[in-house]
């Protein structure tokens, strides 16, 4: 997985928002203004090329495009037909809409549930949104614990927590555990403590098994997931840029490294820390001593969308479980999404969940459900739901998308944008693109049945997403 949900992706984002809404054949070269009072032509830049001060997806995908033609859907299946044509095992479901008025230009067993792969994300992404609001945020608290001398870390819903001090304009490390300790430090300062401390981990937020039973054993071992706690460190993993492995315990990694931090702050005021961390619940009602926030869902969403963490979109699903008054649990999770689905009236026939990140098998979503889903994304009246936009992958620029479309389908890349998926036998995209005539299209591609077939399979979702972008096909 690429990671780096940063400065240089916020601008290649803002770049790839503004190539979007221009004609891909009208921004590839620079143009020539002849200037009188010049010996030669004068080589000026087109303005989709110069340096964004804004991102354009409002403009993009407002409704004033009405007057932009429709592809012809004869033209376009014949182009999609033979675009998603491939060597070996396994086949297509699609399904390509009209993203203003929802009519579907093209379908091939649009209805036909499928195994999604990470796909799955979007209807997390979409429940997340909808259920707990795009400017919502979760804390992680400091409780004065009933023991003197007893502090307890809780845990409410943060996957990406810092170590250091809360990064106020990034995703990961939006609240730093230093910046929490000093805090906590500062408030015990007014009470002149200086014995010794404990601190205790209350992880109780979520409930049931950390591990699914839906996940292929494999796919643990190999490190796709690890156990589910309402609080880790980048996205569960042991650096701090959301690299590396996943590590086994994340809620225990968070309150060591916070124990750490607290150690540190009180030694310079004469205190010390007890080097163990247990798990207990803090007290009902308990008085909070420190606190700090994380980055908004609708970052969530989209930081779990351009990365496709695996890790990030269980916690998302768990959090959304709370927010509908379900378990924080796996089930929980599941059963919330499918409400939300219900919610926005996406039809819910054949559609199983059995987990939130797509790596379960059992999963089981038509791409008719999928293209809906960004349906009321890019083009819904939901607010919040549109805050997901900039979670999806720029082709060629961003995420998981940041080394395909080159070669034969470099003439889809900037133009793109989608959320990737793959599993043993899975390759899925799904996402829009504007035509070479500024009309946007919603698509869903979704292969299974893949034996040793997914790179040719891959590079034909490719193609089609290729077609879409380029096509007037009228």
């Amino acid at each position: 997985m690429n990671r780096g949900f940063r400065l240089l992706t916020s601008w290649l984002l803002a770049a790839a928002f503004a190539v979007l809404a221009i004609p891909a054949a009208w921004h590839l070269a620079p143009a020539l203004e002849w200037n009188p009072g010049a010996a030669k032509p004068v080589v000026t830049t087109p303005e989709a090329q110069l340096p964004p001060t804004k991102l354009a997806a409002a403009e993009l995908l407002t409704d004033a495009p009405e007057a932009a033609p429709v592809p012809d859907p004869k033209m376009l299946g014949e182009a999609l037909d033979k675009a998603l044509k491939y060597d070996g095992a396994g086949d297509f479901a699609a399904l390509v809409t009209d993203a203003q008025t929802g009519d579907v230009l093209y379908e091939r067993n649009g209805s036909e549930p499928r195994i999604p792969a990470s796909n799955m994300k979007l209807l997390t992404g979409a429940a997340a949104l909808l259920t707990l609001g795009a400017d919502t945020r979760f804390s992680t608290e400091v409780i004065q614990g009933n023991v003197p001398g007893t502090l307890v870390l809780r845990g409410g819903g943060d996957a990406l927590l810092g170590a250091g001090e809360s990064e106020r304009e990034d995703v990961l490390g939006r609240a730093g555990l230093a910046t929490l300790a000093q805090a906590a430090a500062e408030r015990l300062a007014t009470v002149k403590f200086t014995g010794e401390l404990r601190v205790l981990l209350d992880d109780t937020a979520y409930a049931g098994p950390t591990l699914s039973a839906a996940w292929d054993p494999a796919d643990i071992q190999a490190g796709e997931i690890a156990p589910i706690y309402p609080l880790a460190l980048s996205g569960g993993r042991e650096n701090a840029d959301g690299s590396g492995d996943l590590v086994d315990d994340a809620a225990l990694t968070v309150a060591r490294a916070f124990r750490a931090a607290l150690a540190e702050e009180m030694s310079e005021r004469g205190a010390k820390v007890a080097p163990d961390v247990v798990r207990a619940a803090a007290p009902k009602d308990g008085i909070v001593l420190a606190s700090v926030e994380s980055a908004t869902v609708a970052e969530h969403v989209n930081y779990m969308l351009q990365e496709s963490d695996n890790y990030v979109a269980e916690v998302m699903a768990r959090n959304t479980a709370l927010a509908s008054g379900k378990p924080g649990s796996f089930g929980g999770g599941t059963e919330a999404i499918k409400e939300a689905m219900e919610m926005l009236g996406i039809p819910t026939s054949g559609l199983l969940i059995s987990d939130a990140s797509g790596l379960a098998l059992g999963n089981k979503v038509s791409a008719e459900q999928i293209a809906a889903v960004l349906r009321e994304i890019t083009s819904g009246s939901n607010q919040d739901l549109r805050a997901g936009l900039d979670g999806l992958p720029v082709a060629g620029l961003t995420g998981t998308l940041q080394e395909r479309f080159a070669g034969k389908t470099a003439g889809g890349a900037g133009l793109v944008r989608a959320k990737t998926g793959t599993l043993h036998t899975v390759t899925s995209l799904s996402g829009y693109a504007v035509t070479a005539d500024g009309r946007t299209l919603v698509f869903a591609f979704v292969a299974n049945g893949l034996q040793n077939s997914t790179p040719q399979a891959r590079e034909a979702a490719d193609r089609a997403a290729t077609v879409l972008a380029g096509c007037g096909c009228r």
